[in-house]
């Protein structure tokens, strides 16, 4: 690895460990619409094993946000672990079918999410009441 490289990579590292559960949550929603976007091009270019490398990825970071989520602690939790598992479902299947329909109706589905974490990131103080978590850790 050159310098730049394990300079960035260091900075990346520092910046996902000192992280706030809120920013985390929506670095991990940004990462995952890359992936996501980066899958579609690939997609389209016929570029089949950097489109399953995006897709792969993306369905890891499904998997985490997932893992994470607390769905009995909040009314929306139920509703978005069905649509976690819908999205699983899709992405297995856009990277099993080279599928670009479901790589953008995944994007589709996600983007208005993104925003609207980091516009609830954005309005999250430390007096508010946590109500959904990241890695055991409440948004607060």
């Amino acid at each position: 690895m050159n310098d730049i490289a394990a300079a960035r990579a260091l900075y990346n590292r520092d910046a996902v460990l000192s992280a706030s559960p809120a920013r985390l949550l929506t670095m991990l929603y940004d990462r995952l619409l890359l992936d996501l976007q980066r899958a579609e091009t690939a997609q389209v270019a016929e570029a089949w094993d950097t489109a399953a490398q995006h897709l792969l990825h993306a369905q890891e970071i499904v998997v985490s946000l997932t893992d994470s989520l607390k769905p009995e602690l909040w009314e929306g939790g139920p509703g978005l672990l069905a649509l976690y598992h819908f999205v699983t479902k899709a992405l297995i299947g856009a990277n099993v079918y080279k599928d670009v329909t479901r790589t953008r109706e995944c994007i589709t589905l996600l983007e208005p999410l993104r925003k609207a974490w980091h516009e609830a990131a954005a309005t999250v103080s430390s007096t508010s009441t946590p109500a959904f978590g990241l890695q055991g850790q409440a948004l607060a």
